[in-house]
């Protein structure tokens, strides 16, 4: 990934962050057949070493599960939050013209060798986990023990488990860091005024440090 320094992002728990709040991530294989890609839910575990580990499933019949059991190393793909933005927003729009529109974002790649799980109990904790990372907010949580016994197991031998433990990953927040500290600013409001509170506290933060 392209990563001028003012737009990199090492630090391990930002990038976490990123994962656990934005679990839906597009994961790509290379194989004899070209490229593929899959977006799949994914949940971390962190690690006292390393990188972490992403744990998802996806289905049976998904032809991408032929790559995920060649061993080859994969990539995966996490979208945070993004946004366009406008030159007329920025104050230097006055001065000179000397603007163009760009696009802000938040993204962490992952890499790593997946493992394939075909182990019910393994499925079943997998999927209980990513039930739970995202009913536990909920004031009625649904949980996968709520739903008949024969049908669950069911829908698990459908289904194949991929574990892929991190060999390396890095971010990009790109998010007007490159830009004077007056176009940080209206870039800031612009955003608030359109309702992207997310994307305008992000420019805000990252501005302080540039």
């Amino acid at each position: 990934m392209y990563r001028p320094a003012l737009f990199r992002e090492d630090r391990p728990k930002v990038l976490q962050a990123l994962i656990r709040n934005h679990p839906l991530a597009t994961l790509v294989t290379a194989g004899p057949r070209g490229l593929m890609a899959n977006h799949i839910p994914f949940l971390l575990e962190a690690t006292d070493a390393g990188n972490g580990i992403l744990r998802a499933h996806l289905a049976r019949a998904n032809d991408q599960l032929a790559e995920l059991h060649a061993g080859t190393e994969a990539l995966v793909i996490f979208q945070g939050p993004d946004s366009y933005v406008t030159p007329s927003w920025y104050a230097s729009k006055v001065e000179h013209g000397k603007v163009v529109p760009t696009w802000n974002y938040a993204t962490v790649h992952a890499w790593g060798t997946p493992i394939v799980h075909d182990d019910p109990v393994w499925l079943r904790d997998q999927i209980g986990a990513l039930t739970v990372s995202q009913e536990q907010r909920r004031a009625a949580p649904w949980a996968v023990e709520d739903a008949p016994e024969e049908f669950v197991a069911a829908q698990i031998r459908a289904i194949v488990g991929v574990e892929i433990p991190i060999a390396r990953i890095e971010g990009k927040w790109k998010v007007s860091q490159n830009r004077p500290e007056q176009d940080r600013r209206s870039v800031v409001a612009g955003l608030s005024q359109d309702g992207d509170d997310v994307m305008a506290g992000l420019v805000a933060e990252r501005g302080k440090a540039t």
